[in-house]
């Protein structure tokens, strides 16, 4: 198998363009070993792999067999090369293409997280993984929130994505679909009608988490059920958006 040893290849340097939010399009880079089993465990569609030499045994061992290095389009790359289509300081040594797909939310599941324009790609990932933790049915994408098919959510994620359905939604539709469903909408503020989440006891519910500075919007204010907050017996002013999130999911 030859080795890619130019970043510019043709290949690479198409590769290279799902690092920009615009050409993500159909397809998005995930990085490391870890990423790409929870993507095969899933039953995701692999465009093809990047790996360096001294990383195929340990690839091959992954996957099964030789075999299996053809059917997943797996492609040697220099440690340089494949520096360049990472976005994390430290490569783990492998890159893979993965084919979007479109997912579709379940109104009759039972706890949904809707972000809305949560900026922060680290918060975004975090507040993620935890609904998995939690046990959430899916994660609703709401305004500005960070793409989740950015790298560094997709590191926050760690595989995550691969478990629960991940929509973006207009806020009007998701809001209506969920009233439509009965589910109890949950707005997250420090409004004087909220009340503490500690009183809060409901079977279905949609938590909304909003902007780590702006915090939620009207809209969000105005289509809750109930509004609800932490208390905080200390004297900070207010919680991480991803702290609290945790906080909120776990006691819900």
């Amino acid at each position: 198998m030859e080795i890619i040893s130019s970043k510019d290849n043709k290949k690479i340097k198409e590769a290279r363009k799902l690092l920009t939010k615009k050409y993500r399009k159909n397809s998005y880079l995930i990085e490391g070993f870890h990423l790409l089993e929870e993507a095969l465990k899933a039953g995701r569609s692999i465009k093809q792999i990047f790996v360096e030499e001294n990383k195929l045994t340990k690839l091959t061992e992954m996957i099964g067999s030789e075999k299996s290095l053809t059917d997943l389009s797996v492609n040697l790359v220099s440690k340089e090369v494949l520096k360049s289509l990472a976005d994390s300081e430290s490569p783990q040594g492998l890159i893979a293409e993965v084919t979007k797909i479109e997912e579709i939310i379940d109104f009759s599941a039972a706890k949904f997280l809707l972000l809305e324009n949560v900026q922060d790609p680290g918060n975004v990932g975090t507040m993620i993984r935890t609904a998995d933790a939690a046990g959430f049915s899916a994660v609703i994408l709401l305004g500005e929130t960070a793409d989740i098919y950015s790298p560094k959510v997709m590191r926050s994620m760690q595989g995550s994505n691969f478990h629960l359905p991940l929509v973006r939604m207009a806020k009007e539709d998701c809001f209506a679909q969920l009233k439509k469903a009965g589910i109890s909408i949950l707005t997250t503020t420090l409004s004087a009608n909220s009340v503490s989440y500690k009183v809060i006891n409901e079977p279905h519910f949609a938590l909304i988490m909003g902007n780590e500075g702006a915090g939620v919007s009207d809209e969000a204010i105005k289509a809750a059920d109930k509004l609800v907050h932490i208390d905080m017996p200390g004297q900070a002013e207010s919680l991480n958006v991803a702290v609290a999130a945790g906080i909120l999911m776990f006691s819900l």
